[in-house]
């Protein structure tokens, strides 16, 4: 039986019922960060509140569970409550899963909220932007899906004021939507290459932000289809067009008072970055392989992480484990001002809730082991030779997902993070997916090799 309203969930359901909700979606996400959830009538509010909607999590991939286990079991969250703007008669709730009778510790959500919980008991609040960029694409005429936009011969599509205009139609509805929710859109542009788009909004602390990743994905999709169009995450859809990242810009703030602990106009190093951010870049950057293979989870995203191969030169994607300023060859960049650090190496295919705590939990290990990351980079790093890079420690970053899956074995601080069973059922599918990719035969393999002796 559930259990009586609190007031503030009263004040909720009053709130939906007045907007005209009719049905609930309690979310939770699988191991790719996918929305998924059941649809719940708004008459039976007070029941999933209480978490009356159970699934079977051997039916999700990398949900940790056999079908004989108990179900799991969402527990919505009610700040998280949000009215679908393509259709408002429907809300989603960003859950948190439960099992037995207690929270889910394979959960991605709970597994970022247990790292929020070290940062808080350090007295820090870990405050998290998103850079969100994707592919938008359209039907061809051979039934192909090519890039949304009508000028395909545009050299150098970056930041081309005729494609947002033609595309004017759905960004604004989505960018409306945005904000509409409050996020606080403060810019979109178009991105280097044809048919790609970033979205920038507000920051907040690190789970709204993962919340808002989530639901993101699910609103543009949506918002795409009804426009005729195909929204996908993909990170690289075309080897000689670049991929799409989904930078994290991280600082920590104090927990009482809301002051920006990364900021230091005074900075030797000029990066006007604090000794606490600095700490927690030296964290970062002994983990930074395994949060990469974290943070760029598929085959398909290390197409993405090179050096050059793009129609427009330099990749602009991360290759090696480096730090600086605002140089844009680094995995960690501290951008002009100072205030955060940014890690260019995640890819909008991450699942938020994995990517940010494992990331947190780097930078929180380098601030208790009051690490030190070295001079910052200002040059090129792309440029400097391999024994320029022996010579400075710095290593290179997973070329292919099974270095990421091999960067996650070894480093203890992934299992520590995740939990084993999330540890163990990440590297079982992802050795799954390398796997089946190895094993695939491929057009390029056969244009090579069918008539090479």
């Amino acid at each position: 039986m559930a259990k009586r309203l609190s007031k503030e969930n009263q004040a909720l359901l009053d709130h939906l019922k007045k907007q005209g909700v009719r049905y609930l979606i309690p979310s939770y996400v699988d191991m790719h960060g996918i929305s998924k959830g059941k649809t719940v009538p708004i008459e039976h509010f007070d029941r999933m509140m209480s978490g009356s909607e159970l699934c079977t999590g051997a039916a999700l991939d990398g949900v940790p569970q056999v079908v004989v286990d108990e179900e799991i079991a969402a527990h919505p969250d009610p700040k998280s409550a949000t009215i679908l703007p393509w259709n408002p008669e429907i809300c989603w709730f960003a859950s948190d899963l439960w099992c037995e009778g207690k929270p889910f510790e394979p959960n991605g959500r709970l597994i970022l909220k247990r790292q929020l919980e070290a940062a808080a008991k350090m007295g820090f609040t870990f405050n998290v932007g998103i850079e969100c960029e994707f592919f938008v694409l359209r039907e061809g005429e051979n039934g192909e899906h090519v890039p949304v936009s009508e000028f395909d011969d545009i050299d150098k599509a970056a930041y081309d004021t005729r494609l947002t205009l033609h595309n004017y139609a759905w960004l604004d509805e989505i960018v409306s939507s945005m904000n509409g929710l409050g996020w606080d859109v403060y810019s979109f542009d178009h991105e280097d290459t044809n048919g790609q788009w970033e979205i920038d909004f507000a920051y907040a602390e690190a789970l709204t932000t993962s919340d808002r990743f989530t639901f993101f994905r699910l609103m543009l999709k949506e918002i795409c289809r009804e426009h005729g169009l195909l929204a996908t995450f993909m990170p690289k859809p075309w080897s000689n067009r670049t991929g799409s990242g989904a930078h994290l810009n991280m600082s920590l703030a104090d927990k009482k008072t809301g002051k920006n602990l990364f900021e230091d106009a005074k900075d030797k190093r000029n990066c006007d970055t604090s000794k606490l951010g600095y700490k927690f870049i030296a964290g970062m950057l002994k983990h930074a392989q395994a949060i990469v293979a974290v943070t760029c989870p598929t085959v398909n995203s290390y197409k993405r992480l090179t050096v050059s191969g793009s129609m427009t030169g330099y990749t602009w994607a991360p290759a090696f484990a480096s730090y600086g300023g605002n140089n844009r060859t680094n995995l960690l960049r501290v951008p002009l001002g100072g205030g955060r650090v940014e890690c260019r190496g995640a890819d909008i295919g991450m699942n938020p809730y994995l990517g940010t705590a494992l990331a947190l939990a780097a930078g929180l290990e380098g601030i208790r082991e009051n690490a030190d990351p070295g001079e910052p980079h200002m040059e090129n790093v792309y440029e400097k030779s391999p024994g320029q890079r022996r010579r400075e420690k710095i290593k290179e970053l997973p070329r292919t997902l099974v270095e990421g899956i091999d960067a996650v074995k070894r480093d203890p601080l992934v299992e520590q993070v995740f939990g084993k069973a999330m540890f163990d059922s990440w590297v079982e599918f992802r050795e799954q997916e390398w796997a089946s990719y190895h094993n695939h035969v491929s057009d390029w393999e056969r244009e090579r090799y069918l008539k090479f002796w």
